[in-house]
């Protein structure tokens, strides 16, 4: 599936959207700031999932498509990059 019309992307990245307007909302209010970089992990908690998503997608897009025609060997390399997206 492709990233433009991926529900799971889209999802993460309005997660973030509402988190960062509660940050911007929690600054200018002079809330605690333990409380605004509690959120503000949120963002990035949010973000960091998208991009993941996003480079997995790019994977299988540009790389191994739906892996047909592919040698196991190659299967097995494209599995082991798609796992090391969690690390990025």
């Amino acid at each position: 599936m492709s990233h433009v019309n991926d529900p799971e992307i889209h999802k993460r990245l309005r997660r973030a959207e509402g988190h960062l307007s509660t940050v911007v909302k929690m600054v200018a209010e002079g809330k605690d700031g333990l409380a605004i970089v509690q959120q503000m992990q949120a963002v990035i908690g949010a973000l960091e999932k998208a991009k993941q998503l996003i480079i997995v997608d790019h994977i299988d897009h540009h790389l191994g498509g739906d892996d047909e025609g592919l040698t196991p060997k190659m299967r097995e390399k494209l599995a082991v990059f798609r796992e090391i997206t969690k690390y990025l």
